[in-house]
């Protein structure tokens, strides 16, 4: 199996619903910032990613496509790794995204129960670093956000890339993939009400093993987080 599809898009851009609409459409596992808690080792793959050191047959051994972070900030080595996938740059309008990051994966909170750890680590080197080393800062987030898009939007032509937003629903991204609609609502998923799950599980005894790096089990990640964007 080879990854067919590159979500572009941001965290907080709709990406649990767009991983689980892929998984539906493709008939593949999704990699998705889940995998990284989920999968012990895949850290440590991501630090030596940012590193310049990347093993991208290795993090996607087994899927078909990836979205959300860390992946979204290495869109154009992976375009490159993968010449045959598609580009998905979900999007949103991008002051209602910064409020979205502040409440859960950019919240004080969240920058809290990382700090000093591996993941902590990880999470500076393939995000925090490439969105100005504030993720605060709502003036430096937004521009960041939208030079982001504006960059993916001018390296790949309509063939290759689709700009995606949640509430279009299946229409668009099944025509762009050329598969039929499925029966039944898009996906809706990771809103934050079920992100808080996210800081329950990390403040939980497995918590520490999760930002070590050690990983828990990935379906017990996706049964306890992504539930419900």
């Amino acid at each position: 199996m080879t990854i067919k599809i590159i979500g572009a898009g941001f965290g907080r851009t709709g990406t649990a619903s767009l991983k689980t609409a892929l998984e539906t459409l493709l008939q593949a596992p999704c990699y998705h910032m889940s995998e990284v808690l989920g999968t012990a080792g895949h850290v440590d793959l991501w630090i030596d990613a940012a590193a310049g050191n990347p093993d991208w047959n290795t993090i996607f051994e087994g899927y078909g496509a990836t979205v959300d972070f860390p992946g979204s900030h290495y869109w154009r080595e992976l375009a490159d790794a993968y010449p045959e996938a598609k580009i998905i740059l979900s999007v949103r309008d991008a002051e209602r995204w910064f409020a979205s990051t502040q409440d859960t994966i950019f919240s004080e909170m969240m920058q809290g129960l990382q700090e000093g750890t591996k993941w902590g680590r990880m999470a500076d080197a393939t995000i925090t670093d490439h969105m100005g080393g504030d993720l605060n800062d709502k003036e430096a987030l937004v521009a960041a956000f939208n030079d982001h898009s504006a960059r993916v939007k001018a390296a790949f032509g309509p063939e290759r890339l689709l700009v995606f937003e949640a509430k279009e629903g299946w229409t668009p991204l099944c025509e762009f993939l050329g598969v039929p609609v499925p029966e039944g609502d898009y996906p809706h998923i990771n809103s934050k009400a079920e992100f808080d799950a996210v800081f329950g599980l990390l403040r939980s005894p497995i918590g520490a093993a999760v930002m070590n790096g050690d990983g828990i089990e990935s379906e017990t990640v996706h049964e306890d987080l992504f539930n419900a964007d």
